[in-house]
Order: structure tokens, then C-alpha cells, then sequence
């Protein structure tokens, strides 16, 4: 099973599947894995067409981990005929087995051990090899190659679409939560059309930071609450906090500005400064790492604070 990780069911499917099933057709794998069909299709996939699939997964207390209606990006898988001969000691014979079978139309669920499913290597941390996981797959549509692109396509335009939405919504609490910050700590900062919050502390008399000049940058980052130091340039402010590192040199950071080398805030923030200016940038989590988490400090979705200084503008 090439794609596990992306399992998927129709909105219809899951919501059959999830339900008391009566008139099961069950059938067992080679290896002598059971699978039921709660619905059976017709239309089976040529070699070389692509299999369109929805699917859930659940752990052995019954909690969805894994859904691609949630996730809004059904799996798929190209079919090929010559995956007749399942060798039992191969790893996860059972799922070739079954997703090589799979037609439009099909609804099914079976359990299998998660090392069984995902493959030893790849069993997700949170589940033990043995754990048996529950699997519902529907088969929503065969297409051939350009059907597959234009498909793709608009799976990608979708997740594009609700990832804006949620930055959206994520943008407008970091926001708050940068201005209640600012109200409690005295801060007046102005605000950019992104959601970039500066304070320049001390102008500069140098050279206006542009796009594409090299800048040399002292600075601190921290998290929103304000004490918790999670990079500096400085060595004594390194020490100072505990976050000193022998291995490193601590000067001055050179960045060509305005070419997606750092984060977004960082690009739009030196650009507000000039050669000598020191500053302060309030980083929405959408200008800096997002959802990702970017080290142990920096959590998903984590505001970020830097002091920072431009001790040189390199045209």
C-alpha cells in the first residue's frame, strides 16, 4: 500500500462505514487477513490508471488518528496487474493484496497490526507494532493520467484555499495576543499590512535596508512571553541566559534580505530599517514558522519577538 499514509473515504463511505454494517461479504487475503466489504463496486482499474481513495484510521481504543475527509486530501495509488503473487514474507502482502483488488465503488474495513499496515520502519510513534489499527477505504473515482492532473490540480487549489483560511484565522489571534502583549509591557509599535509589529528604538544613519542588499544583523529572538531566549547572536546575552554554545561563533548574522533566506517578518521587517537602526519586530506566527515546530522553544503557531540591531547595509 504506496500511499497508507494518505487513507481516505467518500463523505458517503465514512459515514457508512462508521455505522452498523449488516450484509458483509467477507473475504480473506492470501496470508490470511480478513476484509470486509461493506459495499462492493464494479469498475476495475486498468494498469496504469490511478486510483482515487478515501479513507479513516483508527487505534485499538476506537480514536480516528488518520482521515482524509478531515484532512481533505483523498490517497491514491497507480494500479498494476503484475502484483499477483504476494509473498508472504515480504512485508505487508496483505495490503498489496487488497488495495491491488480494490474497484470503483468499493467500500471496505479490515484490522491489521500497525507494523502490519504502515510497515515496521514507518510505524507512526504514537502506535506499538502489534497495536491493531482499523482501516475504512472507499474507492471514489479511477482516471486515467491527464484526468489524475486535472484532479490533482484541484486538490491542490482546495488545500491552498483552506490553508489561507486558516492563516487567516490564525493571523487575527496572534494579532490580539501581540496587542494585549504591547498594552501590558508599554510598547507602541506600528503595524504593517501583513501583521508585522516594529518599534524602531534607535534610528540609523546608514543605509536604507532594500531588497537583495546583504545586511549584517546583531539579535535576540524570544517567544511572546518575553524571558524565554530561544537564539542570540550575542555571546553575553548567550551566557546570561543559558543558552550559550561553545560550538558556535556568536557575531553578527548575515542575511541577503528579501530572497526567502529567513522568515517572512524578518524579510519585511530589516526592510523598515536602515544601517545602524535597532529595532524591535512582533512576528505573527504566520510570518515566521507557522504550524510547524521550529525547535524546542519554538511551539506550532508561536509568536516571536527579536531585538535586533543592522550593524552594516552591503549593496
Amino acid at each position: 500500500m504506496k500511499n497508507i499514509k494518505s487513507l481516505m473515504l467518500s463523505a458517503g463511505m465514512v459515514a457508512t462505514c462508521l455505522g452498523v454494517v449488516s450484509c458483509q461479504k467477507t473475504k480473506t487475503t492470501e496470508d490470511g487477513t480478513e476484509y470486509t466489504y461493506i459495499k462492493e463496486g464494479s469498475e476495475k482499474p486498468e494498469n496504469g490508471q490511478f486510483v482515487i481513495y478515501e479513507f479513516t484510521a483508527k487505534n485499538s481504543k476506537d480514536s480516528t488518528f488518520i482521515s482524509s475527509i478531515e484532512n481533505g486530501a483523498p490517497a491514491y495509488m497507480m494500479h498494476n496487474d503484475s502484483v499477483k503473487n504476494y509473498d508472504t514474507t515480504k512485508v505487508r502482502p496483505a495490503i498489496d493484496e487488497i488495495m491491488t483488488g480494490l474497484r470503483k465503488g468499493d467500500s471496505i474495513q479490515f484490522s491489521a497490526a500497525a507494523k502490519d499496515i504502515f510497515g515496521e520502519m514507518n510505524t507512526p510513534p504514537f502506535l506499538t507494532a502489534e497495536e491493531q489499527v482499523t482501516l475504512n477505504i472507499g474507492v471514489t473515482d479511477i482516471l486515467d493520467e491527464s484526468e489524475m492532473q486535472d484532479f490533482m490540480a484541484k486538490v491542490q487549489e482546495k488545500q491552498r484555499a483552506k490553508m489561507e483560511k486558516k492563516a487567516e484565522a490564525q493571523l487575527a489571534e496572534d494579532i490580539k495576543k501581540i496587542q494585549d502583549y504591547m498594552a501590558e509591557h508599554n510598547i507602541n509599535a506600528t503595524k504593517t499590512e501583513s501583521g508585522l509589529f516594529y518599534v524602531i528604538e534607535e534610528e540609523g544613519d546608514g543605509e536604507v535596508v532594500e531588497e537583495g542588499n546583504t545586511a549584517v544583523v546583531n539579535y535576540t529572538g524570544y517567544v511572546l512571553d518575553g524571558e524565554t531566549i530561544f537564539d542570540t547572536s550575542v555571546e553575553e546575552i548567550a551566557k546570561e541566559n543559558d543558552i550559550f554554545n561553545e560550538g558556535r561563533p556568536y557575531e553578527p548574522f548575515e542575511v541577503m534580505v528579501g530572497k526567502g533566506r529567513v522568515i517572512p517578518g524578518w524579510d519585511e521587517g530589516l526592510q523598515l530599517l536602515k544601517g545602524g537602526s535597532k529595532a524591535k519586530f512582533l512576528i505573527p506566527s504566520t510570518l515566521a514558522y507557522g504550524p510547524r515546530q521550529a525547535g524546542e522553544v519554538i511551539k506550532p503557531n508561536s509568536i516571536l519577538v527579536f531585538d535586533v540591531e543592522v550593524v552594516d547595509v552591503q549593496k
